[in-house]
């Protein structure tokens, strides 16, 4: 059961909630959202008696019984949305937001180079690796601190706010100091120290959907960095593995409507990791867009048969802006918009 409290509730009625839940022989677990607390109510057996006197006390705006094992994440009534924005962009509105970027950041010419292009093209978000996970332990492994450095750069020259994978919880604290968003990659969605770890922090969240790992499952994942007070997340579907060789992975489209019926957190794909070679990408960023997806994450390069990491996958800055006017046609179709950037006048 969780105990939703309304936008004036102060910090004593919040207290008052929690030590009646401990009265009742329950647990509390508050989370302090940005715009409202909610308070989720563990135990064994919670009747109606309970959820009546809790529903009587001040501040209190509803309570929602969840039978689903994830609480926090599951929508809890047909309008019920979870808005996050960065930057003055709001992901999860009515505008579809495009993130773009190279895979690894790789030296500064590439990032800025790519930067720039993305920006012009009407990408909202840079995304760029510095820390970077391979198959393969003698692949390029990014840059690390300097990615980071240059990343920020970026975002001073551009305007735009950085998206970027943190790899370990002991490089939380430097993230935290140059990225907007951070991003957890599929192979980590189960990690779970990784993942309470970020639930105690206050910056947004990506969280990607492991290529084995069903629905349930990433929503579950996202329960923890939930439960932990950031509900600052988005959930990314990436594509699955499945029997299909022609494609990297398998775009799983209909993921995107199924996670809007579950949950109230915004759903953004990636279809570069999907597709694996950039003839692909158009198609599937706009299947996305046209399913319901809240944004997309791309990568783009400005010479990707020279890219130290995903090349193939990669749309060059040219292929990126065709994208970007196709997605604008396609969400104008379906009575959306793109989000326009919020950034500084190019240098």
């Amino acid at each position: 059961m969780i105990v939703i409290m309304s936008r004036e509730a102060t910090d004593e009625q919040i207290d008052r909630v929690a030590a009646h839940i401990r009265e009742e022989g329950l647990v509390p677990h508050v989370s302090r959202g940005v715009e409202r607390t909610i308070i989720g109510v563990i135990g064994a057996a919670i009747g109606d008696e309970v959820r009546s006197r809790l529903e009587a006390m001040a501040g209190v705006e509803r309570v929602v019984r969840v039978n689903k094992p994830y609480k926090f994440t599951a929508r809890r009534a047909p309008d019920e949305t979870t808005q996050v924005r960065v930057n003055g962009t709001t992901i999860g509105g009515s505008a579809v937001v495009v993130m773009a970027g190279p895979c690894s950041v790789e030296n500064r010419e590439q990032l800025m180079t790519t930067a720039r292009g993305v920006y012009q093209a009407g990408a909202v978000i840079l995304r760029g690796g510095a820390f970077k996970p391979r198959t393969s332990p003698y692949s390029f492994q990014g840059l690390g601190r300097e990615a980071l450095e240059l990343l920020l750069e970026a975002k001073r020259e551009t305007g735009l706010p950085i998206i970027s994978e943190i790899m370990d919880t002991a490089d939380l604290d430097l993230m935290m100091d140059y990225v907007d968003i951070l991003q957890i990659g599929a192979r980590n969605m189960q990690n779970f120290a990784l993942l309470r770890a970020v639930g105690q922090v206050r910056k947004p969240v990506m969280l990607k959907r492991g290529p084995a790992c069903t629905i349930e499952e990433l929503l579950n994942s996202a329960e923890y960095i939930c439960a932990g007070g950031n509900h600052e997340v988005l959930l990314c579907e990436r594509g699955i593995r499945t029997f299909e060789t022609e494609t990297r992975f398998t775009l799983d489209v209909s993921a995107v409507p199924v996670l809007k019926q579950l949950t109230h957190l915004p759903v953004i794909v990636d279809p570069s990791h999907a597709a694996g070679k950039r003839a692909y990408v158009k198609a599937l960023a706009l299947a996305a867009v046209a399913a319901g997806a809240d944004g997309l994450i791309v990568e783009v390069h400005p010479n990707p048969e020279k890219a130290l990491s995903d090349g193939a996958q990669s749309l060059t800055i040219p292929e990126f802006q065709d994208m970007m006017e196709a997605v604008r046609r396609v969400a104008a179709a379906v009575g959306r918009e793109v989000a326009t950037p919020h950034a500084l006048a190019l240098r």
